[in-house]
């Protein structure tokens, strides 16, 4: 093998595996003699790679753990494996590792070839994953796109449905992503209101990287996770109060911790009164999760929704509901 980055890349290869590889029989694998081995070995090693030599009847080189992580070469059973785990991770996976989860996938899907991402949306269509939270889901591709316009430091254009439903169309400079664990929001600076906001990245639509370069502004407070939290901080807390005709075990294992425990009323019914600064739309999904008849006696603004949200339901459905049989 006479093409020097081919073989050097092949040597990688070889060496990510966990075991130890004598020179003589590296020298075999790639057909070259030991000193171009012994040569190679060094050029991986200029390049970062922390190649170990033992001697010995036994010895021989492999791969140890260095001080930076190096790029590694995958196969495409590998790639596409670790592309579903990451996108999987980007979603549903242990709290905290979810925006590395992000910057990780949006670099390995900018270097997969085609192929190999037509099988990773391919698995991921055919898989329903278990949702958390408020069960939003949310496109992969759109963190990825997302995180790379924040990386890149391009300007990004995107859909945006209000929570009220109003679609207005919004061109930003992307500051960071940053989860809450329930949901994913995008700090970014709104080049059309000239302002700092906070989108809800599940309400977002057709983002799009415009490849026009900014320079980061400075932002109003220490951190995107501190001004997302001042921004969430300014809505409202709403007293809530809702009587459910089932076991108070059974609706509590339904209900989010960050809404309390209900309180038992009787065997077969209890009561739920707490104070909650989410939105309309949430507080309603999640009260139709617990899967029991229920009665919102407060906040009206919240029977209201769930009053406008049973007719848009019933509407779907064709305006009846079948008889059960």
């Amino acid at each position: 093998m006479t093409d020097t980055p081919a073989r050097l890349l092949n040597l990688l290869s070889l060496l990510q595996t966990p075991r130890e590889w004598p020179g003589s029989e590296l020298a075999e694998r790639l057909e070259v003699s030991p000193r171009t081995i012994r040569r190679d070995i060094d050029r991986l090693r200029d390049l970062g790679y922390p190649v170990e030599a033992t001697m010995g009847a036994i010895g021989g080189y492999r791969l140890v753990a260095g001080a930076a992580m190096p790029p590694l070469l995958l196969d495409d059973e590998e790639a596409v494996a670790i592309a579903v785990g990451l996108r999987a991770g980007a979603g549903h996976a242990i709290e905290g590792i979810e925006e590395a989860s992000v910057r990780a996938l949006a670099k390995l899907e900018q270097v997969l070839p085609s192929r190999l991402r037509h099988r990773v949306t391919t698995l991921q269509a055919a898989t329903i994953p278990l949702t958390r939270g408020d069960g939003a889901t949310i496109d992969p591709h759109t963190l990825t796109v997302i995180a790379g316009a924040a990386t890149g430091r391009e300007r990004l254009r995107f859909g945006y449905r209000a929570g009220d439903g109003t679609e207005t169309k919004r061109q930003t400079e992307p500051y960071r992503l940053v989860s809450t664990g329930r949901r994913w929001y995008l700090v970014a600076y709104d080049v059309g209101r000239e302002d700092w906001r906070t989108f809800r990245v599940d309400r977002i639509s057709e983002p799009c990287a415009t490849g026009a370069r900014f320079v980061p502004r400075e932002l109003p407070t220490g951190s995107a996770a501190e001004l997302l939290g001042h921004t969430m901080s300014r809505q409202p807390e709403l007293d809530i109060d809702v009587s459910f005709e089932a076991p108070a075990s059974f609706v509590a294992a339904r209900l989010p911790d960050t809404l309390g425990a209900p309180v038992a009323t009787g065997e077969e019914t209890c009561r739920l009164r707490t104070r909650a600064a989410d939105s309309l739309e949430w507080l309603a999904l999640r009260l139709a999760l617990v899967d029991c008849e229920f009665t919102v006696h407060g906040p009206r603004p919240l029977a209201e929704y769930m009053t406008d949200l049973g007719a848009r339901l019933t509407r779907s459905a064709g305006g009846s509901v079948p008889a059960a049989h």
